[in-house]
Order: C-alpha cells, then structure tokens, then sequence
C-alpha cells in the first residue's frame, strides 16, 4: 500500500516483492523512489538520499515540528534516523530471500540539535556481516561535518 505526497511515495513494499529482490536492489529502490518510503519518514520529514552495498545515507532538516519541551529537537528524530541508515546498510548487503531486523541499538547524544543546526544525514556502514547478524555503525553530522550523535546496531538476518 503506497499513499503518494509531492514526488515521493510512503507505504509498505509487500513481502512477495522484496523476496524477489537483493537487498540492495530494495535500498535503492526506497533511495530512488521507485519503492515507497515507510511512512514515518514522511511523519519526521527525513529521506533516503544515498545507497550503496554496506553503506546508506538518510537527510532531514530539522524544524520546530522536531522540538521537546525544551526547544531542541527531540532525540527520537535523530534515533529513527540511526536506525533506519544502520539498519538499511546490514539490508543493502543480503541476497535474495533475506531480510532482518534490528535487535538492539545504541546512540550517544554530543551536541545539541535546533531547528539553527540546519540540514543533517545519519550515515551507516556495515561493520560486520555474518550468516545470521549484521552490525553496524552510524553518525549524525550538520553541514559542517561535526558530528552530532553516534551509534551502533545489532540486526538478525533471516529467510523470508
């Protein structure tokens, strides 16, 4: 199911289509727009702007829609980010017939994000890739290169 705003599409890639395709292929296809976004990227306003085998880039610029209580962006915008470039690294290398998910992950918070920080990317790399678990690696940095946030990822691997 796919609901379309602007140019992009948001939805779900059923489970029979990603089964014919690698990984890799489905990475791209979300980075693309030939396959829609989940729709909490269009909920936070963040998108798939790179992909490559172990490697996935996500872009958003924070706004005060992003604020907590205490007017910086609420670490949850950065978290999701995170989780979705990490985790789509560890998806960009599986053949056909697999999938994953995440187990855990963690994220340390460095400085502050505002709606003045401007545009950010969480980027993530595969650091390990077994038979049956994926780590990964992932950084928040602004337009300067100064990095925001950083974190890791566990993701088990699966059959379809």
């Amino acid at each position: 199911m796919t609901s379309g705003i602007g140019n992009k599409s948001y939805g779900t890639v059923d489970e029979a289509r990603q089964t014919q395709m690698t990984g890799l292929d489905f990475v791209r296809g979300l980075a693309d727009g030939t396959l829609p976004l989940n729709t909490i990227a269009r909920t936070l306003g963040y998108d798939i702007t790179e992909a490559e085998n172990g490697r996935v880039v996500v872009s958003a610029e924070p706004t005060a829609q992003h604020l907590n209580p205490a007017g910086t962006v609420h670490g949850g915008l950065a978290a999701t980010m995170l989780d979705s470039c990490m985790g789509l690294a560890v998806q960009s290398t599986l053949e056909k017939g697999l999938g994953s998910t995440t187990l855990e992950f963690k994220i340390s918070f460095l400085r502050p994000i505002t709606p003045e920080t401007g545009p950010i990317r969480a980027e993530g790399t595969v650091i390990n890739r077994g038979r049956r678990v994926g780590t990964a690696e992932g950084r928040v940095t602004d337009s300067q290169g100064r990095l925001l946030v950083h974190g890791t990822t566990t993701c088990l691997i699966f059959e379809r």
